[in-house]
């Protein structure tokens, strides 16, 4: 990029060229460069999001009901990968990991839900759509799961992929992106299949494991951790095909544009965190540290805590209590767990995936 010493100065009009035919050019130029200039440099506006939750005392946060992402453990406190991005926002707005509430609801409940403000964000698995951003109405935050849908069958079926399912019965859930995927997929393939279409998770599981239907098709992820809730999960193969991108992502309502940014930023912070290399082990070792990078982003440097009107340090206590992206993501859901997903796409930039975070200045 050329600096303004390096400009060459416009040309000026030939004799051939009234001077007043051009003014008006150079205004509407200057007019657009000065709305633009206000609406780069402007502070996020607040909204009725985050003035409800700081007037309630607590975040009230949509999820499901997949152990691994989002469950009740015995005492009835909600554990998983989904969840400690939920405290991990309770940490920015109240300093307080336990100042959030998790609602429960089902796919087909869940987006009018965050519409009607019964929650004031969607941490339920949500899959980022033009649609849904468009025609909806909804922000999403980045992307903390990278997922694609897939296909559950029974080994005894003797089939490899997923173009040999010819005819097959397939149990998928209403209400989803699955419905349009698998509708696509078949067509693609010139193939047919039969759709067993049931609105509960737990139900579809239900009717796959009786044998209802061949294939159950849902998130991969979803598919992991549902063979291994199967009483023979041996008896059971995920099909290599992922026939969908499947970006879950953040939910949040239009209209409050403060919320939002907080809402990236958190997701943000685990994300460099990891880059860094800074854990819940060692975060407070680098406090200390001479990189005004890393000053910045734990809060030594206050700037940018200052700047978001949030707690200089939220960064440091957010990992110090949850850990950074891939702490959050061995615990519930990586390889030594039941769920014993890879990390895949989930892996920062710098291992060959798809995490990569925004500058923090």
């Amino acid at each position: 990029m050329r600096s303004i010493a390096e400009s060459a100065p416009p040309p000026r009009p030939s004799s051939g060229q009234a001077s007043k035919g051009l003014t008006p050019r150079f205004l509407i130029a200057g007019a657009l460069g000065l709305a633009l200039g206000l609406a780069l440099t402007g502070a996020a506006k607040a909204g009725p999001t985050l003035d409800a939750i700081k007037a309630r005392g607590a975040i009230k946060v949509g999820v499901g009901t997949q152990p691994g992402f989002f469950s009740p453990d015995s005492n009835g406190r909600w554990q998983g990968f989904f969840v400690d991005f939920g405290r991990a926002l309770a940490i920015a707005v109240f300093n307080d990991p336990d100042k959030v509430q998790f609602v429960a609801s089902s796919p087909q409940q869940r987006l009018p839900a965050l519409q009607s403000g019964e929650f004031d964000i969607l941490l339920s698995g949500v899959t980022q759509t033009f649609t849904r951003a468009t025609k909806l109405g909804f922000h999403f935050g980045p992307v903390v799961f990278y997922d694609g849908q897939g296909l559950l069958v029974p080994k005894k079926l003797g089939v490899t992929k997923g173009k040999e399912l010819n005819g097959a019965t397939v149990c998928v859930q209403t209400g989803t992106t699955g419905e349009l995927n698998i509708t696509d997929f078949f067509r693609q393939n010139k193939i047919t299949f039969k759709p067993v279409v049931i609105e509960e998770t737990a139900e579809n599981q239900k009717a796959f494991a009786s044998g209802r239907c061949d294939v159950l098709t849902q998130d991969s992820s979803d598919l992991a951790i549902t063979r291994t809730l199967l009483p023979k999960p041996d008896d059971y193969v995920l099909l290599p095909e992922r026939i969908s991108k499947e970006p879950l992502a953040p939910a949040i309502r239009y209209g409050d544009d403060q919320w939002l940014e907080i809402v990236n930023w958190v997701v943000n912070a685990t994300i460099q965190a990891e880059e860094f290399g800074i854990t819940q082990a060692n975060v407070d070792s680098f406090l200390t540290s001479n990189d005004p990078g890393i000053r910045r982003f734990l809060g030594v440097d206050p700037s940018l805590g200052e700047a978001a009107k949030l707690d200089p340090k939220f960064i440091h206590t957010i990992i110090k209590t949850v850990g950074n992206y891939g702490e959050i993501f061995e615990r519930h859901v990586g390889p030594k767990t039941k769920v014993g997903l890879e990390r895949g796409y989930n892996a920062p930039w710098t291992q060959g995936g798809l995490l990569y975070a925004p500058p923090f200045r």
